[in-house]
């Protein structure tokens, strides 16, 4: 009988790797109940899919992640059976290893087999994160597709926009009257950049709708996150940064119409904190922004309405420059 670990071994260190690496005799026998999704920051981020099936995990790796939506069907690269203690695994794998990088567990459950065959594979899964009908099928090679047979996780998630044109502030010479209606940001003098991450590929659009270079590494960040961001590519302490001061759309919510304030908290939330990214700096003291901003060599202050949307007609974010203080 051939071995269902062979590969899986053959590709591993066991002296080098944390993976569980178990030596060569009879596959132990479960329920055939269990799956796992893991993260994995590999070369590139993945998740890799497994369900228990005759004492191994079948394993797909799923460059985005398992569908939420039937509408969209998911590529499942069909890889080596692992072993069922894999279902508990988590940690580093050492750069140079094969898949190395960084595995959490993203989810796991009990699943019921609905069919089971080399052309088709159906299941209902039941995890904390996932849960539902779900069904892979080959497409050719180690190729297969992930799709998903109930409704979508969320029917009122709306699809991310393919462009959204940026709020310019006006140029005013006096910081505003009503301060505390207000947040305040350093005019960083910048690069205009809107990023689109989708699960963990990113494009980017400059301020006037051109194709741009997203931050590397900002999208395995957000890893299964949905989001469109708004900022500025500077130079900060002799590193091009980019600087993210609003979100304008994420996990099937578009956020144009919240008020700034509010799109401020979820962007926080996000915990963007980087080599080459960073969550821009918000204040209520318009005053010392501009004095901290002179002191710094920086073009002004940009002072944005708490309560308006993200709208050039409505949104109120107003330029003051240094120099007319």
């Amino acid at each position: 009988m051939a071995d269902r670990l062979g590969t899986y071994r053959q590709k591993r260190d066991a002296g080098r790797t944390p993976e569980p690496v178990p030596d060569e005799g009879p596959l132990p026998r479960g329920d055939d109940d269990t799956f796992v999704v893991q993260e994995h920051h590999a070369r590139r981020l993945h998740w890799d899919f497994r369900l228990e099936r005759d004492g191994v995990l079948v394993s797909w790796a799923l460059p985005k992640g398992l569908p939420d939506d039937p509408r969209t069907n998911h590529l499942a690269v069909h890889t080596e059976d692992h072993p069922l203690e894999y279902a508990s695994f988590a940690g580093e794998i050492p750069k140079g290893e094969y898949g190395g990088g960084q595995v959490t567990i993203w989810d796991r459950g009990t699943y019921e087999t609905e069919k089971w065959t080399d052309r088709e594979v159906k299941v209902v899964l039941r995890g904390n994160r996932v849960s539902g009908r779900y069904v892979l099928f080959p497409t050719g090679g180690e190729n297969w597709m992930i799709h998903r047979m109930d409704p979508p996780v969320d029917p009122d998630a709306a699809p991310m926009p393919e462009r959204i044109d940026p709020v310019r502030p006006e140029r005013r010479e006096r910081l505003p009257r009503r301060a505390d209606a207000y947040g305040f940001e350093f005019a960083w003098g910048g690069r205009r950049s809107i990023v689109f991450s989708d699960r963990g590929t990113t494009r980017a659009l400059d301020g006037d709708g051109r194709a741009a270079k997203a931050p590397s590494g900002l999208g395995e960040s957000l890893s299964a996150h949905r989001v469109v961001l708004d900022g500025e590519v500077t130079d900060l302490e002799g590193r091009e940064t980019y600087l993210v001061f609003d979100l304008l759309y994420l996990d099937g919510r578009p956020l144009v119409d919240e008020p700034y304030r509010r799109r401020r908290e979820l962007l926080e939330g996000l915990g963007l904190a980087g080599p080459r990214w960073q969550t821009a700096p918000c204040f209520d003291d318009g005053e010392a922004v501009r004095a901290a901003a002179r002191e710094q060599g920086l073009p002004g202050v940009v002072a944005k309405r708490l309560d308006a949307p993200y709208d050039q007609e409505k949104a109120d974010w107003r330029l003051i420059p240094v120099r007319d203080s």
